[in-house]
């Protein structure tokens, strides 16, 4: 089967597993501006909401065709990926601390949910499968900045259940030549994240005026990508043959500790903070991934991507707008500032 590059994403049928999550859903409504007929599938529940998809624009909404379901089906996930050209895979569980408590939910959704949906776009002839991936697989830094080829090292049941999903996913196109790409994204932030991430964890507390703010470990360093850069980076990858078969990184390229990322949130919303260091929002010592720092390089050779908001001056322009955005009341009305959620 020969692969031709995906000129453009318009009038591509289209499939994104985890489309109600953070990413997802922005990607979700990225791929409907961009002309794509998307498929969403979103987790079942009986009340029929479809995640962050139900605060998508009303055009977006009824432009998507939504199968509520679970990646650890194989024939459900056969089912949907029939006639499907592209395919985006982002459903997995991703909480670390939760890790920690139920690692077997990890393995059977993360790569037995992946081992799925890889086989469901091996047996229907999909055009692209773009599996993600995290930077936690890499765990603590031993080289900066870390390049693909750095190696792997499982310091959560989450970053292991990460690790082996890739593998599963390398392994089909080694096996099959299943035309699948692993992207891999440093720590991705913006509107709609979860509060258990660190910096939404920030923000809520000071928007809902709470000067005391509870963290964890402020030490370490991540490489913050803003939610939109993530997006295209996916969507570039997409239509870049040169990405088949490969791991690539998408990073903003720039390092700054929690401890710093707080201090610049707090000057931006313009409050004077304490940090009071919760011992449950700890990891366990060696658990701890102490240093993250991504190289970019090959995102932009293979696919032409570069982050708009690298460095410190796209980082803080990701921050205003994701501050805007947890700042507006209906907003904020959807967390729990200050409470610690597993």
């Amino acid at each position: 089967m020969r692969i031709d590059d995906i000129l453009t994403i318009s009038g591509k049928r289209v499939l994104v597993t985890g489309a109600d999550g953070f990413i997802g859903s922005h990607l979700t409504e990225e791929l409907v501006r961009q002309g794509a007929n998307v498929r969403a599938l979103t987790i079942y529940n009986s009340l029929g909401t479809k995640g962050w998809l139900d605060h998508a624009a009303r055009d977006i909404r009824e432009a998507i065709d939504y199968r509520p379901g679970d990646i650890r089906d194989p024939f459900f996930v056969n089912t949907i990926t029939k006639d499907i050209d592209v395919v985006f895979h982002l459903a997995a569980l991703i909480a670390i601390p939760y890790s920690y408590v139920a690692p077997q939910a990890y393995l059977e959704t993360n790569v037995g949910g992946t081992a799925n949906v890889v086989e469901a776009a091996r047996s229907n002839s999909v055009e692209r499968c773009i599996v993600t991936s995290t930077s936690e697989v890499y765990g603590t830094a031993r080289a900066v900045p870390i390049t693909e080829d750095h190696p792997l090292q499982a310091q959560s049941p989450y970053s292991a259940s990460k690790i082996g999903a890739d593998m599963i996913a390398l392994s089909y196109h080694k096996s099959f030549d299943t035309p699948v790409s692993v992207v891999r994204p440093f720590n991705t932030y913006g509107p709609r994240q979860s509060a258990r991430a660190v910096l939404p964890t920030i923000i809520t507390q000071i928007a809902a005026g709470i000067t005391s703010i509870k963290l964890g470990d402020t030490r370490p360093t991540r490489d913050f990508n803003y939610v939109k850069d993530t997006v295209s980076g996916f969507i570039a990858l997409a239509k870049s043959a040169k990405s088949i078969g490969h791991v690539t990184n998408l990073a903003s390229n720039y390092e700054i500790s929690v401890g710093e990322a707080v201090k610049l949130i707090a000057h931006k919303m313009g409050v004077e903070i304490t940090i009071e260091i919760d011992a449950a929002r700890l990891r366990p010592e060696a658990s701890e991934v102490e240093r993250l720092w991504g190289d970019n390089g090959l995102a932009l050779t293979r696919a032409g991507w570069r982050p708009i908001y690298g460095g410190l001056d796209g980082f803080e322009r990701g921050l205003e707008e994701t501050i805007a955005w947890f700042r507006d009341p209906a907003n904020l009305a959807l967390y729990n500032p200050g409470r610690y959620e597993v």
